[in-house]
């Protein structure tokens, strides 16, 4: 668990973690004042009434300045704006809250009902504070100063209105399970029924459980070695020397660690053996080293099936792990042997073409394989995989790919030399100067100096010659490029120097640090297949991997089916979307996944009455740009939006290296130019190569000057498509607080166990930084719907945590207040607050949809995390404890589902894939858990990936129907594109949201060319700087630093769109 230490809470204005995007608002004059003039129409109900502009579902658009007619919002609701601000709703949320959460404007609000307050800045982000382990245990923060002076004298009365108070003890819910064994995912609701039946294939191979006695005993192999490479050349050497002999003619199955499995027993309780390797690895002396290992192996357990034939039955919740376990050591015992194992898949370059990558890659082909618990009995899960490897060039040739230059030209310089060394570090080569003696070496480094400078001693008396002359003499091997640095090989006390070029890399080496841009392109090019050739791959894959006749399944009696599983299935009918009553098409039903703006406008268009246009692009001239800017302008008008054609400032042309300068002055040029009124949008050129260009500018608009953009690239400026813009106009109107569409059903209030109450919906996910690097922060996003019954605006936090932190530590925090004693937030408080204020109304029910969790990370997150969303209620009111679903959405497996008849047109894609909506909750899927598989989009290329959804716990007791169709339903609502989407949008605008806070980070260099902790800059917070708090995860040294704050009107939209 990660522990935080609170140094120093931001106050309320600068705090500087989570970010939200709710209801777009000017900010707020110095006294609230009733609703009328305003901002101009603003999309659908938000945080107050939208002023003029755009009716409600149906009506026409209203005058500027109008109060827009307003659908089932509360009436007291309904005339509380702040004049001016469009979307200000009465202030106040669930009671005081904590400084600074969202929309909890400084803790001065009321509880329900309570009186309005004077304007205070709205929507903080999460402050950096303890986070709690299991059970909170406050800490005292240190500067008592600035964490009372966040919240007003005057706020005490007010929080206690309506019995409720920050400072209390909070009521006990009903708690979360303590612990993994107190809990029980929820089982499955019966299977579902509604949509139209069909049968589809799966990748699944049903496996005949074994009725073999099965032993596993413990391996001690002396002395210890890491590498499971030679762990399996000991074990492989010992079974082939006794398997007759000693082990009673078994054949074992070995993890190449410290575990043994066999079919029966073997004839001894304990014993030892004594095994030699030929090793030809970096021995320092000219001769080949022969390694002695002892073996111990001694009896452990006897690894229990019968209790994975009851689960399997459905007779027993929990999975025994160490069974699974067991079989599939046994399965991958010769692929092991045959192939390149990554983690659960094996590579080789004979089970397809080698494609180059680029830059010295080549990427391999192989499979993936699993076994797995299902309804249908085990199954054995196989799916084509790809992945990067080192090219086995001489090193010449790999740094000559790697520089993408004839290196023997010029001398290399500070950056070639990074780069070089980044790229081969820690990469095993052998030598090609010594005929047949091909020995093997890891590389550690490059030689600071050139060959041509470099000696070493080579007697006692400290004799030292130089590396040209030793290979010169030694091997009569004359060295060209002695202007090159030497490759450092061996440990770095006896540093061991080789000339690059009498070395070449050997084959076989997983490449696992980060692809460039045009590496991802050619191995997506290498995997994308569609789906018959998919299929067709599987299949070949099975019976060229004959497991009749492995060896090893033979000996523990295990039979894999040839047959891909034939799996029932229904196909969901798609949602009918309502669109505006102005528009000719007043609703729309998609048709396969997909549909299109025709006819249609936008159900609450927003307004962009200011804006301006910067242009980075020195190919796109002025004229060019202002024209792009009218045609995109018409656009969103013609989809309702209110967009006045005019920009405040003429577009202008820049340097991309001139961004924040360029930014800043045309920023306040503009608002000179609008004496006080607001600027609604930013329109960004782009070269279509634009490096860092897109975050820099993302980070200064949206932590810095306040301003949400819109950035479009250089080749569809150009191309100017109809399809473009109406595109583009989608995103623009959620990032200026419009709606695209609703489900037509969320206003008729038909959605089972959405509609009869109050709901919210979340959305989380953590995103963690690329292999390789290994310090900068993990980033957690929290998103939640901010409009009911709708449920189609969504706003959203994001927080730094500590690296490869999985568990979301900011969705509730407590700390200590010198002034008010126990002080709580969070992410979960700040959205919960912000709904109330937004609605009107407090939510009733929590669905919450978590991505990015693994099974083995089930329990876990659901500890945790459950435990958070309940303190959070309770928070807020003693007593509130709204029933709450957890889903877990998982995208990276490999269950791949295809048409049972690829040329029946009626039951594929154009894709060839099979149709969206298509639901699985049978055969595959989990023995008695509630759990399903939804291909919810139509393919484009390649075979879809449906995505699976695993329910770890509910309280509003879905039935299999109510939550499958939700799901599907909410995959119509996504914001950026007319198509239904492949996860449930909550997750997927959570992802965009923490993949934008990475942009927030500015990269710090250090000398060794990589990025240091995640180093973000304190810029963009206000007066308090860069204080954060430090996180420390097992193993991670440095603090985690907050990310800049977002400002205030960029966080009530859908910013991250």
């Amino acid at each position: 668990m990660v522990r935080k230490r609170r140094t120093e809470a931001p106050s309320a204005g600068e705090s500087s973690e989570a970010q939200r995007p709710a209801e777009r608002s000017a900010p707020p004059p110095q006294q609230q004042a009733p609703a009328t003039g305003g901002a101009g129409p603003q999309g659908g109900r938000g945080w107050g009434p939208p002023q003029g502009g755009r009716g409600g579902y149906g009506g026409g658009r209203g005058g500027r300045g109008m109060p827009q007619q307003q659908y089932g919002a509360p009436p007291d609701y309904q005339g509380r704006g702040r004049g001016g601000s469009s979307q200000q709703g009465g202030r106040g949320g669930y009671g005081g809250g904590r400084s600074g959460g969202v929309g909890s404007g400084r803790g001065v609000g009321p509880s329900y009902g309570g009186p309005s307050r004077p304007p205070a800045p709205e929507l903080h982000q999460a402050t950096s504070v303890p986070s709690y382990q299991a059970a909170v245990t406050p800490q005292p923060a240190p500067s008592s100063s600035e964490a009372s002076s966040s919240v007003p004298p005057e706020t005490a009365e007010l929080e206690q209105s309506m019995g409720q108070m920050v400072i209390h003890s909070e009521a006990a819910p009903t708690p979360p399970p303590s612990s993994k064994s107190a809990m029980r995912f929820p089982l499955r609701p019966g299977k579902g029924s509604f949509g139209t039946k069909c049968v589809v294939k799966a990748n699944h191979f049903f496996a005949e459980l074994p009725n073999k006695d099965l032993h596993q005993y413990d391996v001690t192999i002396t002395p210890e070695v890491t590498s499971r490479g030679v762990n399996r050349a000991v074990m492989e050497q010992l079974v082939k020397l006794y398997r007759e002999s000693h082990l009673g003619k078994r054949l074992p199955a070995y993890d190449g660690r410290k575990s043994l499995y066999t079919a029966g027993p073997l004839p001894f309780i304990s014993k030892e053996f004594r095994i030699t390797l030929i090793d030809d690895d970096e021995g320092a002396s000219g001769a080949q080293r022969d390694r002695e290992f002892k073996v111990a192996i001694k009896l452990a357990a006897r690894a229990d099936l019968h209790h994975l034939g009851l689960f399997l039955q459905g007779r027993q919740t929990d999975a025994p792990q160490e069974a699974l376990q067991v079989l599939d050591i046994v399965l991958r015992e010769l692929p092991t042997t045959r192939y390149c194992p990554v983690g659960r898949s094996f590579y080789s370059p004979h089970l397809g073409r080698r494609q180059p990558l680029g830059e010295g890659l080549e990427s391999w082909r192989g499979f993936y394989q699993s076994i797995r618990p299902t309804q249908m009995g085990l199954s054995l899960n196989i799916d084509m995989s790809s992945t990067a490897f080192i090219e086995p060039l001489p090193v010449i040739d790999f740094v000559t790919q790697l520089l993408n230059r004839d290196v023997s030209t010029r001398p290399l310089s500070d950056a070639d030399r990074v780069k070089i060394k980044k790229a081969l570090r820690g990469i095993r080569v052998e030598v090609t100067h010594r005929g047949n003696m091909r020995r093997k070496y890891r590389i550690t480094g490059l030689t600071s100096q050139a060959t041509r400078e470099l000696t070493f001693p080579v007697d006692e008396r400290g004799t030292m010659k130089s590396v040209v002359e030793y290979f010169s003499e030694t091997y009569g091997f004359v060295i060209q490029h002695i202007q090159w640095p030497c490759l450092q090989v061996g440990n770095t006390q006896r540093p061991n120097y080789l000339p690059m070029e009498v070395c070449k890399i050997v084959e076989g080496q997983r490449y696992s640090k980060r692809l460039n841009e045009r590496q991802i392109t050619a191995l997506l090019k290498v995997t994308c297949q569609r789906p018959v050739e998919r299929e067709r791959d599987i299949m070949q894959t099975v019976h060229h991997n004959a497991y009749h006749e492995d060896p090893y399944a033979k000996e523990f009696g295990i039979k894999i089916s040839e047959k891909l599983a034939q799996v029932e299935a229904r196909i969901l009918p798609a949602p009918w979307l309502k669109y505006h009553d102005t528009g000719r098409e007043k609703d729309c039903l998609p048709q396969v996944g997909q549909w299109n703006m025709m006819n249609k406008k936008m159900v609450n268009g927003g307004t962009v009455n200011h804006w301006f246009c910067i242009n980075f692009s020195r190919n796109v001239q002025d004229s060019v740009a202002r024209g792009f800017c009218y045609e995109l302008a018409q656009m969103c008008y013609i989809s309702g939006m209110a967009f006045n054609p005019e920009p405040v400032v003429p577009p202008v042309s820049a340097r991309p290296d001139q961004v924040e300068k360029v930014l800043k002055t045309r920023y306040h040029d503009a608002k000179n130019k609008l004496q006080g009124r607001e600027l609604d949008l930013l329109i960004v050129i782009l070269p279509d190569n634009n490096g860092s260009l897109y975050g820099d500018l993302k980070r200064i608009c949206e932590t810095d000057l306040g301003l949400v953009s819109q950035c479009c690239l250089t080749k569809h400026v150009f191309k100017m498509s109809k399809q473009y813009l109406a595109n583009v106009a989608l995103k623009i109107n959620v990032k200026v607080g419009g709606r695209n569409t609703v489900l037509v059903d969320a206003i008729a209030r038909r959605i089972p166990l959405v509609s009869d109450r109050p709901t919210i919906i979340f959305g989380a996910d953590v995103t963690h930084p690329h292999p390789g690097e290994d310090s900068s922060p993990s980033i957690a996003a929290v998103v939640a719907s901010q409009d009911y019954p709708e449920i189609t605006k969504y706003a959203g936090l994001v927080c730094a945590q500590a690296h490869r932190q999985e568990l979301i530590q900011d969705l509730f925090k407590q700390w200590q207040d010198p002034v008010r004693g126990t002080v709580s937030g969070g992410m979960i408080k700040e959205l919960l607050i912000s709904f109330r204020r937004a609605t009107g109304v407090k939510p009733q029910r929590i669905i919450f949809y978590r991505d990015g969790v693994s099974e083995g990370q089930f329990y876990q997150v659901l500890l945790f995390e459950l435990d958070a969303i309940r303190k959070a209620c309770a928070s807020l009111e003693p007593n509130y404890q709204p029933p709450v679903t957890f889903v877990v959405v998982q995208k990276r497996h490999h269950t791949r589902l295809f048409a049972s008849n690829h040329h029946d047109k009626s039951s594929v894609d154009r894709s060839g894939n099979i149709l969206p909506g298509t639901v699985v909750d049978s055969k595959i899927c989990h023995p008695t858990e509630f759990d399903f598989y939804l291909c919810s989009h139509a393919g484009i290329q390649g075979t879809s990936r449906p995505a699976h959804y695993h329910v770890l716990w509910d309280e509003n007791n879905f039935t299999a129907d109510a939550l499958q169709s939700l799901t599907n339903n909410l995959c119509y609502t996504y914001a950026r594109c007319t198509r239904s989407v492949s996860i449930v949008p909550p997750a997927y605008y959570a992802h965009l949201a923490a993949f934008r806070a990475r942009f927030y980070m500015e990269p710090e260099t250090s000398d060794s060319g990589s990025m240091t902790s995640g180093a973000v800059a304190g810029r963009g917070m206000g007066a308090g700087g860069g204080a954060g708090r430090s996180t420390r995860a097992p193993g991670a040294s440095a603090a985690v630093r907050p990310l800049p704050a977002l400002k205030e009107n960029v966080k009530r939209v859908m910013f991250y769109c």
